[in-house]
């Protein structure tokens, strides 16, 4: 197995071992990302969309507002209004207005929506045992835990930041 620095031509030493655990993440993380779109390319879908999909999917009947789409994205999303016109010009989505906000734009999964997910299912839920069934539950376990907590730090400082 090629280490980070290998992997990416370095031939100083990082600046720290926090330095390297983080190049490291963002490095995997790409990594997944492009897989994990590779796996949602096949119908036409960014895995932004296929996100915002699954969130809608987990909220019907119900649907959600533009907000609480964006609170329950995996990577933020700053044009979430952008990305669901999208989806609703494929017909996967449906909207409306707030009847008692305006401003408040509700947005459910239409039908088309849910059977291309339907169809998506099957490959979609083997990816991640593609990727990461080389490693044992143990293992699995700790990293889970190990980036919760990496995760929770980070959460901390930006909400002081934003005080």
């Amino acid at each position: 197995m090629a280490s980070l620095k290998s992997e990416i031509a370095q031939t100083s030493p990082f600046a720290s071992l926090e330095e390297e655990a983080v190049l490291n993440l963002l490095r995997t993380s790409d990594c997944l990302q492009r897989a994990f779109q590779q796996k949602t390319r096949r119908w036409g879908l960014t895995s932004t969309q296929y996100n915002v999909l699954r969130i809608l999917r987990g909220a019907h009947p119900d649907g959600l507002s533009c907000a609480a789409i964006g609170e329950r994205m995996i990577a933020m999303e700053p044009d979430i209004t952008r990305l669901l016109l999208r989806l609703k010009r494929h017909k996967l989505i449906r909207q409306h207005r707030d009847r008692h906000d305006r401003r408040v734009v509700w947005t459910e999964i239409s039908d088309a929506g849910l059977e291309l997910l339907r169809a998506m299912d099957p490959v979609i839920e083997q990816a991640p045992l593609e990727l990461l069934g080389h490693i044992g539950r143990r293992e699995l376990t700790e990293m889970i835990q190990l980036l919760e907590r990496a995760r929770q730090f980070c959460a901390s400082t930006q909400a002081a930041a934003s005080r």
